[in-house]
């Protein structure tokens, strides 16, 4: 199936591992250029030699996202560079796992045990990035009457989640935010998603997997057929569709890529 994006710039934030890195694989296999973000220049060049050395168009481009001075700049360099800036995947976020022994979900604290620097920390990232680097690339998408703005959330942001509660109150910010946004700016064409992940595989969740994955995948119905829980592939292969020409009439909406974990409306 051709996804209609073959030669569009897309960039993507938190994109020097994990699923940000997988999105950005997977999104120049269809032909798009790939402006890799992280906060990191080595992981973000990185990533963007490996798909040039698989025949891909990449550019690495270091910018904090909660600096709005910063993401501005990135934007310019990358439509600079290429003309145009069609695709956004707000993917930086926090890793939540910070105990691999810990039998919570989250192995984070409760909101009583929590303050008000951590609070800020997920604020900062996951509302504060979104809106810097959606609102930086708007502009050039509505002149050119095309865009994709794709934010990353979780299902803590859907059904809410113990020793997440920030966690949990930022990524569903971003849901009402996109609502939003997509009631704004569908008349330019652009549409604006989000796409719901719970447990993935990645490297800052291999330790807590290796030590609590039996009892984890017992709440995913998919994860009893498949044996197994979800991987960046699932997470970038939904991103793909939803960049794509085929997607050009979903706007608004969140996509859980969950093996059923949860099932909310």
């Amino acid at each position: 199936m051709d996804l209609g994006i073959k030669d569009r710039v897309a960039l993507v934030t938190g994109a020097g591992r994990g699923i940000g890195r997988q999105i950005c694989l997977t999104l120049a296999e269809e032909g798009a250029k790939m402006a890799v973000n992280d906060l990191f220049q080595e992981r973000a060049d990185a990533v963007a030699q490996e798909i040039s050395q698989a025949g891909g168009q990449a550019m690495g481009v270091l910018a904090d996202v909660t600096d709005q001075e910063s993401v501005a700049a990135m934007v310019k360099r990358v439509s600079d560079e290429w003309g145009s800036l069609d695709v956004l995947v707000n993917n930086a976020g926090i890793p939540v796992i910070t105990d691999p022994e810990d039998v919570s979900a989250a192995a984070g604290q409760f909101f009583s045990q929590s303050d008000r620097a951590q609070w800020e920390r997920s604020m900062g990232l996951i509302t504060h990035g979104v809106l810097n680097c959606s609102r930086a690339v708007i502009e050039g998408m509505s002149e050119r009457r095309w865009g994709r703005i794709i934010s990353i959330i979780s299902d803590a942001g859907r059904v809410g989640e113990p020793r997440l509660v920030a966690y949990s109150m930022a990524k569903a910010g971003v849901v009402g935010f996109s609502k939003a946004l997509a009631k704004e700016v569908g008349r330019y064409c652009i549409t604006v998603n989000c796409i719901s992940p719970a447990t993935t595989a990645t490297e800052a969740t291999q330790a807590w997997l290796q030590a609590q994955g039996e009892r984890i995948m017992r709440q995913y119905p998919l994860a009893k057929g498949l044996s197994r829980l979800g991987q960046p592939a699932d997470i970038a292969n939904a991103v793909a569709f939803l960049a794509s020409q085929r997607a050009e009439w979903i706007t608004g909406q969140v996509l859980s890529v969950n093996g059923g974990y949860s099932m909310a409306d």
